[in-house]
């Protein structure tokens, strides 16, 4: 279900108001939950990449990011995830066999690059990840759960987006406040553009002044495509569709028709075959993102584009820092995809 618009109203309007008593039990609800917690202390430093607020922010390409990082370094990284939209509860290493419908979408396509274990118990997560050989353990996502120390938290926030009206949940986005939140992290990652990132730091810059603020976004990955001028239907099911679509369209390609699902939506041979026929009688061609190419059934992938993206920094430095002081090997300089 896409969120209401006035979670990201200025103040949210009378909604907001009207549920702002709810918003302050959710808080209050989480604070309780992270206070009463008994975190499993792990051998290794525990790195989590994760969120205030409900939805897409981009947290799995800052996860992919930050493997590349500490793979560069020479350091064993494995990821552990809670496997969302995915039926095993683990903990469990996903392999090539694994299906989205398993282990969720981003487990799936992180395995490609990192060795990753979903594990609804993250503390089991972590420990299975240990046994594993793992000297580094990244969580994806998991900042509110108090089942694991973290040694260094990175908050991802889509700048655009930024923290809506600043109310928990259900009279805004955020799963905690930003003030709670914040105290507990080490740095902050905004994605978007320069004139998304200045907005953003306009309405939160003053929050941000404990905290090193690090600018970013997704751009494409090149793969040689000749976007320009290709007649796409593209369909997403992830947090923020129009984003997907906004790329395609800034890479050249007409976009003759878009499909948004919900994020981690299944795609049934049902909708895939009504998107296959649509795009016939359009003269288009389908195209998808990475992660929902991880839910299409084998026999489709050959059949649809994908448009990969990877994380691009302004300054890596207080991220290499930070796994410095944590012992994570030596910088060798940038990742070649940042």
């Amino acid at each position: 279900m896409a969120p209401p618009a006035w979670w990201y109203d200025a103040d949210g309007g009378w909604p907001a108001r009207l549920l702002a008593p709810l918003g302050a039990l959710y808080a209050g609800a989480t604070a309780q939950r992270l206070a009463r917690g008994a975190p499993y202390q792990a051998r290794v430093p525990v790195i989590c990449v994760g969120n205030l607020d409900a939805g897409g922010s981009g947290k799995t390409p800052v996860t992919m990011a930050l493997a590349e990082r500490l793979s560069a370094r020479s350091v064993a990284v494995q990821v552990v995830s809670r496997g969302h939209g995915g039926r095993l509860a683990g903990p469990v290493r996903v392999g090539p066999a694994h299906t989205a419908a398993e282990v969720g979408d981003e487990p799936l396509l992180l395995s490609a690059f990192v060795p990753v274990w979903v594990a609804k118990d993250r503390a089991a997560g972590v420990r299975a990840a240990e046994a594993d050989g793992a000297r580094v353990v990244v969580l994806d996502d998991g900042f509110q759960n108090p089942s694991v120390t973290k040694d260094l938290s990175l908050i991802v926030v889509d700048a655009a987006r930024g923290w809506g009206n600043g109310r928990p949940i259900p009279a805004g986005p955020l799963r905690e406040r930003v003030a709670a939140g914040l105290a507990r992290a080490d740095a902050v990652i905004s994605l978007g553009d320069a004139a998304a990132q200045d907005r953003f730091a306009a309405r939160w810059g003053a929050a941000l002044v404990s905290l090193p603020h690090l600018r970013g976004e997704l751009r494409p990955l090149p793969t040689g495509m000749p976007w320009a001028g290709l007649r796409t239907l593209a369909f997403a099911g992830i947090g923020q569709p129009e984003k997907f679509f906004a790329t395609l369209r800034g890479l050249g390609a007409e976009i003759v028709a878009t499909r948004a699902f919900d994020d981690h939506q299944p795609l049934s041979r049902a909708i895939l075959q009504r998107l296959e026929a649509e795009a016939a009688r359009l003269g288009a061609q389908l195209v998808t993102t990475e992660k929902d190419a991880a839910r299409l059934p084998p026999e489709m992938r050959s059949r649809v584009l994908v448009l990969p993206v990877r994380l691009h920094l302004e300054d890596w430095g207080p991220v290499e820092a930070a796994l410095d002081r944590l012992g994570l090997g030596q910088s060798q300089g940038a990742s070649i995809r940042s």
